[in-house]
């Protein structure tokens, strides 16, 4: 599939908008409702949607949420999609407080090896005041658990903010210098009623002086085929890799080769823009194959050529929060 002069390959599926973690960054700071379960794409929608989708060209998918795991019947659906034939990677991101060593075997008897995780902090206190919950033992586990059971690369997603967090950015880094991890530093992007202030947000820059501050300069790495977004370094003598994903300080969106399907059945060709396409109602309604494809197509027409986040005079930005989204 072809969005302006971006070819489209890659596939980003939430399953679900509920999450067993209420991370500051990520939830809103008004109540909120999570969607009725019969407004959530059922499985077997998502798996029609994908299997079209794979004909017109994705052969990238990546599981997001809310927290895929919470989803009750997510192995048997994880099967059925790693039976789709024209997939060549399909990953998952998660909070990893739900996944266990057996599950984590299951995952990769799946064909699914590659997983992202969510860790902000290596302070258990303090991972309870990011999260509102008391689980850093069981994800500290989940990762190594995903290292030793042959995960490669183990990812590791880090929202640096200033007040909360900022003060770990070279430990944090320092995990490659004995694991062989991709520590990736994530700019906050700033969506929906958020609970942080704009003065805590932290940009790649200033994370980068952070960390050569200690251990000199970093050394950048040479992409590859399969690399997305991250601007990739490495600490001379490191087993892993420090990246750095810049939605903020230097936009990429003339290479994204992204469309999301949200929980609740739409398409949603671009992250920090509001425009959503409904795919679940006409599927539900007998759409044929053949409509639902013309609907993804017109999706991304309007996926944009840039984002109106660091814009001010862009009123379009984002009033959805990242749950609602998926990452």
């Amino acid at each position: 599939m072809i969005a302006g002069n971006r070819t489209i390959n890659y596939l980003r599926i939430s399953v679900t908008d509920r999450c067993n973690f209420r991370c500051r960054y990520c939830i809103p700071s008004s109540p909120f409702s999570v969607m009725a379960h019969d407004k959530i794409a059922k499985y077997e929608d998502i798996l029609r949607i994908t299997n079209l989708a794979c004909e017109l060209g994705i052969t990238k998918v990546r599981i997001t949420g809310g927290e895929p795991f919470v989803r009750n019947g997510i192995f048997s659906f994880l099967e059925k999609l790693c039976a789709i034939e024209s997939l060549k990677d399909i990953s998952i991101t998660t909070n990893g407080a739900l996944l266990t060593s057996k599950k984590i075997k299951k995952l990769i008897a799946l064909g699914i090896k590659r997983l992202n995780f969510s860790l902000d902090t290596l302070d258990p206190a303090r991972f309870a005041q990011i999260t509102g919950r008391d689980k850093f033992q069981q994800v500290w586990d989940a990762i190594f658990a995903a290292h030793e059971l042959g995960i490669s690369p183990v990812k590791i997603n880090a929202v640096i903010l200033r007040h909360l967090n900022y003060d770990e950015i070279e430990d944090i880094a320092a995990l490659t210098l004995k694991y062989p991890f991709h520590i990736r530093f994530i700019e906050y992007m700033p969506m929906g009623d958020s609970a942080v202030e704009s003065q805590q947000q932290v940009l790649t820059e200033e994370i980068k002086e952070k960390i050569e501050s200690r251990f000199d300069k970093l050394i950048p790495v040479k992409r590859t085929a399969n690399d997305g977004p991250a601007k990739k370094f490495q600490i001379a003598g490191a087993k892993g890799i420090v990246g750095f994903i810049t939605p903020i300080s230097s936009h990429f969106c003339s290479e994204c080769n992204r469309l999301r399907l949200t929980s609740r059945g739409t398409l949603r060709p671009c992250l920090l823009n509001n425009y959503e396409k409904d795919i679940l109602n006409p599927l539900r309604n007998g759409a044929s194959d053949n409509e639902l494809k013309e609907i993804i197509l017109s999706a991304l027409t309007k996926k944009p050529s840039f984002h109106g986040l660091t814009d001010k005079s862009v009123k379009d930005i984002p009033i959805s929060h990242m749950t609602s989204i998926g990452g």
